[in-house]
């Protein structure tokens, strides 16, 4: 039950899940705090659940140090239930980095992915696009890369229906030759690929909408997560701030109220739920920290919509015997390159 809007949003959130899906709902944490928020609700469904956990992890723990020393955290548990058959997937609002920790070492890996990452759904002018990696894995080899453009285009697939995502991948240039060695050497990798795959874009290709699926390592993706929440909050923000300092700017508002609202959706995060943990043998759901209930309602329907689409099987479907190689390659140059930057 993590999260920084505490367990009555996450309980919220559960509670509209169930009222509008034939879904089942297990809560996890203190059952004496869960069940005062019922008690506090006047609610009770046979969909709704709680199972008891003694500990939690907070969000400025040691995700490794946690998972090793609270054997009865939240996530632990939730992870748990999965891996023993009593639940489909979790969704967290709480500490990522042990959300995924708990997730590689209770369910594993799926076969041939090494590096499991965050994706996340970002809205540009067109229709929403992909990105992965954003935050799991801040340092990265080409291979890794790699297999994130394959979690990605399955996601893609699975949850637009869009056949054979194109895939990008974020450099500092749209040549082949852009990059560091890393985005370099991944760049060949998808090259030689059957992925459909249309070469480096650009931050500003992000938001435009004429790719699918974005790949970068977790550094850069996080980053670009972040810089894309404060720019939406900002502007609407000035929109507000513009808005209030004249009686005709107050009146444009009235006018174009709906568009506005339909501008706050499209960049709204609560809108898209949470971001799955792909290259996991199951399913997870890593929410924002400040996920409101709207957002757990919205994350809990993404983690039912990939089980249902088997995005995992998509993922090692895409790993054919021809493409497989390429995301358990090492280039020589990269390999090098690593080592000397290891060894200075």
């Amino acid at each position: 039950m993590g999260g920084e809007l505490g367990p009555d949003e996450m309980v919220a959130g559960a509670i509209q899940a169930v009222e509008d899906s034939d879904l089942n709902v297990t809560l996890i944490g203190d059952e004496h705090i869960l069940n005062r928020i019922f008690e506090k609700l006047a609610l009770s469904s046979p969909r709704l659940q709680v199972v008891h956990a003694s500990q939690t992890v907070s969000m400025d723990e040691s995700p490794f140090e946690a998972i090793r020393k609270k054997k009865d955290s939240s996530i632990a548990r939730a992870f748990g239930c999965v891996k023993n058959g009593e639940a489909d997937a979790v969704v967290s609002a709480g500490n990522s980095g042990a959300t995924m920790a708990s997730a590689i070492r209770s369910l594993g890996r799926l076969e041939n992915i090494s590096r499991p990452g965050i994706a996340s759904i970002f809205p540009t002018l067109k229709k929403p696009l992909v990105m992965m990696d954003v935050g799991a894995n801040v340092d990265c080899r080409p291979q890794h890369l790699f297999q994130f453009g394959v979690m990605g285009a399955a996601f893609s697939d699975n949850l637009f229906q869009i056949k054979r995502p194109s895939i990008g991948l974020l450099s500092i240039g749209e040549e082949g030759g852009k990059g560091n060695v890393l985005v370099k050497s991944a760049h060949e990798l998808f090259r030689k690929s059957s992925l459909n795959f249309i070469g480096n874009v650009e931050g500003r290709d992000i938001f435009q909408g004429d790719v699918d699926v974005i790949v970068c390592d977790g550094f850069v993706g996080n980053v670009c997560l972040k810089v894309s929440e404060g720019l939406a909050e900002a502007i609407i923000a000035m929109l507000r701030s513009e808005m209030s300092k004249s009686l005709m700017a107050k009146m444009g508002y009235f006018m174009a109220k709906k568009a506005f609202s339909n501008f706050g959706k499209r960049v709204d995060y609560a809108e898209y739920g949470g971001a799955p943990l792909l290259g996991i043998n199951g399913t997870g759901i890593v929410c924002h920290g400040r996920s409101n209930a709207k957002a757990i309602k919205n994350a809990i329907k993404v983690a039912a919509e990939m089980i249902r689409s088997k995005v995992n099987d998509h993922i090692l479907q895409l790993l054919s015997d021809s493409d497989r190689k390429y995301a358990l390659e090492e280039p020589k140059e990269t390999a090098a390159f690593i080592e000397q930057g290891e060894d200075a």
